[in-house]
């Protein structure tokens, strides 16, 4: 049996010029933070996470040094602790499993189920764009192989957000499934707007009925259940959420009470790969969507991937797609290669042990950082 005997954590920040508007950041991004967490064993083995910022981190450390890196559950326990009294722990769970893939010898994809190796994508915008150039940024998506683009609200009038969509389902027919993120399920720490009310979530559900979406994302503040249950009796549009929701108990409430269609938990940020593997077949069982957020670096791209095809599959899953604001070379810059979608949009995992992460030592070596923020 190893052990583990290192808990390696830092940081870096990759100057983005031009600044990245995010539709859902009322200040553009002139950085794109990431953490790495390594995880090492006295075998030589090494597991890679990311996510959080995990400051403070190095004060729970050495509940780890000294144990079996394979006792997942033990190491989940104690997450979940940390989780409570300080900040989200989850790339360390993430840099566990990969590690456990690698002392196995064994992708991800197969320690969490085993049920497949591949999921589609849909591409997610970030920007707010005119009509013109988001009817541009669909085709591109039909020509990049997508099966459904994302689009975001919050412009300064919700006339301008849905004339968007409306401009978008006409220019592209049955081509694209089309979602459309509403943003109000949480704030950028600075941002104190209100999310809206029940009536406002249903009158833009109501005018959006004609645009055949796939889904209506985040229409209400994470918290609202006996919002989100009213909701549902108001439309027939599926109704997405969680992707920040943290405990198993909020999950469970939005199960009971029959709030989403659509749950978007993403294990870099909620109850890692260990907790999310469980709660996709809750949600799966109960015949709910399971498909995560990925607006992250590669390696939670990839974590979610591994989860999601290895445990119930999804329709597709998320893929951040925005050019040239926003682009692969951006969002990977951490990762020897850019992960991408083949011609008709499947991501397909390897058989590599872990997550199958490469990570560009180099570039970790120019982004370096004493932190891992936007700005």
């Amino acid at each position: 049996m190893s052990v583990i005997t290192r808990i390696e954590i830092t940081h870096h920040q990759l100057p983005l010029d031009p600044p990245f508007p995010a539709s859902w950041d009322p200040k553009p991004r002139t950085m794109f933070p990431a953490t790495i967490v390594r995880v090492h064993d006295d075998a030589g083995h090494v597991g890679i996470g990311s996510g959080d910022a995990m400051y403070g981190f190095a004060d729970f450390a050495s509940y780890f040094i000294g144990e079996d890196p394979l006792d997942l559950d033990r190491h989940y326990a104690v997450l979940s602790n940390v989780a409570f009294h300080s900040g989200r722990p989850w790339p360390m769970d993430v840099a566990l499993w990969d590690l456990a893939g690698k002392i196995r010898g064994e992708p991800v994809w197969k320690l969490v189920g085993g049920a497949g190796d591949r999921v589609r994508a849909y591409a997610s915008t970030g920007v707010h764009r005119s009509i013109p150039a988001t009817i541009d940024v669909a085709r591109r998506a039909i020509k990049r192989g997508f099966p459904a683009l994302k689009l975001r609200f919050g412009r300064p009038s919700i006339d301008d957000d849905i004339a968007v969509v409306k401009a978008v389902r006409d220019a592209v027919g049955a081509a694209l499934e089309l979602m459309v993120d509403c943003n109000q399920g949480w704030r950028m720490p600075w941002d104190t707007q209100p999310p809206w009310d029940l009536a406002r979530a249903i009158d833009v559900a109501h005018r959006l009925e004609g645009e055949r979406l796939y889904w209506i994302e985040e229409p209400l503040h994470r918290g609202d259940y006996d919002g989100y249950a009213e909701l549902k009796q108001h439309t027939a549009t599926r109704i997405a959420g969680g992707e920040m929701t943290r405990e198993p108990y909020e999950f469970r409430e939005l199960l009971a009470r029959g709030c989403l269609d659509v749950f978007q938990p993403d294990c870099v940020c909620t109850m890692g790969i260990s907790g999310l593997r469980l709660l996709a077949r809750e949600i799966a069982a109960a015949g709910k969507i399971f498909t995560p957020h990925t607006w992250g670096n590669g390696i939670g791209l990839l974590a979610n991937l591994h989860l999601t095809a290895g445990t119930v599959g999804a329709p597709f899953i998320e893929f951040p797609f925005d050019p040239p604001e926003w682009t692969t070379a951006r969002r990977d810059y951490i990762l020897s290669h850019t992960i991408e979608p083949d011609a008709d949009g499947w991501i397909t995992l390897s058989d590599a042990p872990g997550l199958g992460i490469e990570l560009d030592e180099a570039a970790l070596a120019r982004t370096k950082s004493e932190q891992a923020t936007f700005s």
